[in-house]
Protein backbone atom coordinates (compact mmCIF):
# COMPACT_ATOMS: atom_id res chain seq x y z
CA UNK A 1 0.00 0.00 0.00
CA UNK A 2 0.85 3.26 -0.67
CA UNK A 3 0.21 6.34 1.39
CA UNK A 4 1.02 10.16 1.32
CA UNK A 5 1.05 12.72 4.05
CA UNK A 6 2.29 16.57 4.15
CA UNK A 7 3.81 19.19 7.09
CA UNK A 8 4.46 16.61 9.89
CA UNK A 9 6.60 19.88 12.09
CA UNK A 10 7.84 17.65 14.51
CA UNK A 11 9.43 19.39 17.09
CA UNK A 12 7.47 22.88 15.39
CA UNK A 13 6.34 24.03 19.35
CA UNK A 14 5.06 27.18 18.21
CA UNK A 15 2.13 25.27 15.68
CA UNK A 16 0.91 24.62 19.09
CA UNK A 17 -0.36 27.77 19.31
CA UNK A 18 -0.02 29.48 16.54
CA UNK A 19 -1.53 29.33 12.88
CA UNK A 20 -2.26 25.55 13.06
CA UNK A 21 -3.06 25.57 16.60
CA UNK A 22 -2.61 22.09 16.99
CA UNK A 23 -4.15 22.05 20.44
CA UNK A 24 -1.60 19.67 22.33
CA UNK A 25 -0.03 20.66 25.68
CA UNK A 26 3.65 20.12 24.70
CA UNK A 27 5.49 18.16 21.59
CA UNK A 28 5.84 15.19 23.44
CA UNK A 29 2.14 14.98 23.65
CA UNK A 30 1.81 15.91 20.33
CA UNK A 31 4.72 13.14 18.52
CA UNK A 32 3.13 10.23 20.95
CA UNK A 33 -0.37 11.08 19.22
CA UNK A 34 1.45 11.57 15.63
CA UNK A 35 3.26 8.22 16.08
CA UNK A 36 0.05 6.55 16.91
CA UNK A 37 -1.86 7.37 14.38
CA UNK A 38 0.71 7.04 12.01
CA UNK A 39 1.92 3.58 13.10
CA UNK A 40 -2.21 2.06 13.68
CA UNK A 41 -2.49 2.88 9.48
CA UNK A 42 0.92 1.83 8.31
CA UNK A 43 2.09 -1.97 7.99
CA UNK A 44 6.02 -2.23 7.90
CA UNK A 45 6.14 -2.87 4.45
CA UNK A 46 3.90 0.07 3.21
CA UNK A 47 5.44 3.10 1.43
CA UNK A 48 5.28 6.35 2.49
CA UNK A 49 5.38 9.65 0.73
CA UNK A 50 6.05 12.72 3.11
CA UNK A 51 5.26 15.95 0.82
CA UNK A 52 7.80 17.67 3.27
CA UNK A 53 8.62 19.65 6.70
CA UNK A 54 9.03 16.61 8.32
CA UNK A 55 10.77 18.01 11.23
CA UNK A 56 12.34 21.86 13.02
CA UNK A 57 14.80 19.69 14.85
CA UNK A 58 18.62 18.75 13.69
CA UNK A 59 19.89 15.53 12.35
CA UNK A 60 19.93 13.38 15.84
CA UNK A 61 16.31 13.62 17.06
CA UNK A 62 14.57 14.01 14.03
CA UNK A 63 16.38 10.58 13.06
CA UNK A 64 14.99 8.99 16.06
CA UNK A 65 11.39 10.14 15.77
CA UNK A 66 11.43 9.06 11.96
CA UNK A 67 12.66 5.80 13.21
CA UNK A 68 9.66 5.04 15.62
CA UNK A 69 7.46 5.19 12.10
CA UNK A 70 6.34 2.48 10.46
CA UNK A 71 6.45 2.26 6.59
CA UNK A 72 8.78 2.55 3.66
CA UNK A 73 9.28 6.67 3.81
CA UNK A 74 10.60 8.61 1.13
CA UNK A 75 10.99 12.26 1.13
CA UNK A 76 9.52 15.71 -0.95
CA UNK A 77 11.67 18.39 0.44
CA UNK A 78 10.20 21.21 1.94
CA UNK A 79 11.11 24.38 3.37
CA UNK A 80 11.83 23.12 6.35
CA UNK A 81 13.68 20.37 6.32
CA UNK A 82 17.05 21.76 7.14
CA UNK A 83 17.73 18.71 9.53
CA UNK A 84 18.96 17.15 5.71
CA UNK A 85 22.08 19.26 5.89
CA UNK A 86 22.83 17.93 9.60
CA UNK A 87 25.62 14.95 9.01
CA UNK A 88 23.96 13.36 12.16
CA UNK A 89 21.03 12.69 10.09
CA UNK A 90 20.65 9.12 9.15
CA UNK A 91 19.57 10.10 5.92
CA UNK A 92 18.41 5.99 5.00
CA UNK A 93 15.95 6.42 6.59
CA UNK A 94 14.53 7.48 3.91
CA UNK A 95 14.31 5.26 0.17
CA UNK A 96 14.79 8.37 -1.85
CA UNK A 97 14.50 11.88 -0.92
CA UNK A 98 13.51 14.36 -4.11
CA UNK A 99 12.62 18.17 -4.24
CA UNK A 100 10.07 17.13 -7.00
CA UNK A 101 8.41 13.63 -8.57
CA UNK A 102 5.80 12.35 -11.01
CA UNK A 103 5.24 8.54 -10.09
CA UNK A 104 1.65 6.57 -11.17
CA UNK A 105 -0.50 5.25 -8.55
CA UNK A 106 -2.99 2.99 -9.81
CA UNK A 107 -2.56 4.22 -13.31
CA UNK A 108 -2.81 7.70 -12.23
CA UNK A 109 -0.42 10.64 -12.59
CA UNK A 110 0.43 11.76 -9.46
CA UNK A 111 2.77 15.45 -9.20
CA UNK A 112 4.84 15.35 -6.06
CA UNK A 113 5.66 18.92 -5.08
CA UNK A 114 5.67 20.33 -1.35
CA UNK A 115 4.40 23.45 -2.80
CA UNK A 116 1.42 23.97 -5.11
CA UNK A 117 1.56 23.69 -8.36
CA UNK A 118 -1.31 25.47 -10.93
CA UNK A 119 -0.39 24.39 -14.06
CA UNK A 120 1.42 20.61 -13.65
CA UNK A 121 2.07 18.07 -16.24
CA UNK A 122 -0.68 16.05 -17.19
CA UNK A 123 -3.41 18.02 -15.87
CA UNK A 124 -5.88 17.97 -19.07
CA UNK A 125 -5.45 14.48 -19.26
CA UNK A 126 -8.98 12.42 -18.71
CA UNK A 127 -9.33 8.54 -19.29
CA UNK A 128 -12.39 6.99 -21.30
CA UNK A 129 -15.38 7.52 -18.88
CA UNK A 130 -14.12 11.60 -18.46
CA UNK A 131 -12.30 11.09 -15.55
CA UNK A 132 -9.21 12.74 -14.42
CA UNK A 133 -5.70 10.91 -15.57
CA UNK A 134 -3.46 13.20 -12.99
CA UNK A 135 -3.58 14.88 -9.25
CA UNK A 136 -1.31 16.92 -8.29
CA UNK A 137 -0.44 16.44 -4.54
CA UNK A 138 1.19 19.35 -1.78
CA UNK A 139 2.03 20.44 1.06
CA UNK A 140 3.26 23.84 2.80
CA UNK A 141 0.15 26.12 3.02
CA UNK A 142 -1.28 23.95 5.71
CA UNK A 143 -4.60 25.37 6.17
CA UNK A 144 -4.35 29.48 5.53
CA UNK A 145 -5.41 31.81 3.50
CA UNK A 146 -2.93 30.54 1.20
CA UNK A 147 -5.25 27.38 0.95
CA UNK A 148 -8.11 29.66 0.04
CA UNK A 149 -6.26 30.95 -2.48
CA UNK A 150 -5.62 27.76 -4.60
CA UNK A 151 -9.30 26.86 -3.69
CA UNK A 152 -10.38 29.77 -5.13
CA UNK A 153 -7.81 28.91 -8.11
CA UNK A 154 -9.37 25.42 -8.18
CA UNK A 155 -12.88 26.63 -8.75
CA UNK A 156 -11.69 29.09 -11.11
CA UNK A 157 -10.40 26.45 -13.30
CA UNK A 158 -12.97 24.35 -13.12
CA UNK A 159 -15.19 26.56 -14.06
CA UNK A 160 -13.68 27.19 -17.54
CA UNK A 161 -14.04 24.91 -20.76
CA UNK A 162 -11.97 24.52 -23.05
CA UNK A 163 -11.62 21.92 -26.00
CA UNK A 164 -9.01 19.53 -25.65
CA UNK A 165 -7.30 17.95 -28.82
CA UNK A 166 -9.29 15.21 -30.21
CA UNK A 167 -12.51 15.96 -28.36
CA UNK A 168 -15.63 17.13 -29.72
CA UNK A 169 -16.44 19.48 -27.10
CA UNK A 170 -15.48 21.70 -24.69
CA UNK A 171 -15.42 20.08 -21.45
CA UNK A 172 -14.14 21.96 -17.67
CA UNK A 173 -10.57 21.62 -17.27
CA UNK A 174 -9.22 19.53 -14.69
CA UNK A 175 -7.97 20.61 -11.48
CA UNK A 176 -7.09 17.24 -9.48
CA UNK A 177 -5.30 19.39 -6.55
CA UNK A 178 -4.88 17.92 -3.06
CA UNK A 179 -3.50 19.32 0.01
CA UNK A 180 -1.94 16.42 2.40
CA UNK A 181 -1.80 18.49 5.32
CA UNK A 182 -1.20 16.11 8.17
CA UNK A 183 -4.28 17.82 10.44
CA UNK A 184 -6.55 17.48 7.60
CA UNK A 185 -6.16 13.37 8.20
CA UNK A 186 -6.09 13.28 11.43
CA UNK A 187 -1.84 12.93 11.32
CA UNK A 188 -2.86 9.88 9.50
CA UNK A 189 -1.00 8.54 6.16
CA UNK A 190 -3.78 8.14 3.72
CA UNK A 191 -3.63 6.85 0.05
CA UNK A 192 -4.77 8.46 -2.95
CA UNK A 193 -8.10 7.14 -3.11
CA UNK A 194 -8.87 8.01 0.55
CA UNK A 195 -7.26 12.04 0.16
CA UNK A 196 -9.57 12.02 -2.96
CA UNK A 197 -12.88 11.45 -0.60
CA UNK A 198 -11.16 13.43 2.25
CA UNK A 199 -10.02 16.59 -0.20
CA UNK A 200 -13.72 16.75 -1.89
CA UNK A 201 -15.45 16.65 1.91
CA UNK A 202 -13.09 19.32 2.90
CA UNK A 203 -13.61 21.60 -0.18
CA UNK A 204 -16.98 21.47 0.22
CA UNK A 205 -17.34 22.73 4.02
CA UNK A 206 -14.96 24.77 3.48
CA UNK A 207 -17.15 26.35 0.26
CA UNK A 208 -20.18 26.25 2.12
CA UNK A 209 -18.88 28.15 5.22
CA UNK A 210 -17.10 31.14 2.34
CA UNK A 211 -20.90 31.65 1.34
CA UNK A 212 -22.33 32.51 4.29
Amino acid sequence: MRYYISDLHFYHESLLTKMDNRGFSSCEEMHEYMVGKWNNKVRENDEVIILGDVSMERGKLTSDILGRLNGRLSLIVGNHDNYLKDRRFDSSIFEWIKPYAEIHDNKRKIILCHYPVFCYNGQYRRDKEGNAKSYMLYGHVHDTQDERLVDRFIQETEGTLHKSRGEEEVKPIPCQMINCFCMFSDYTPLTLDEWIQVDAKRREKMRAQMRK
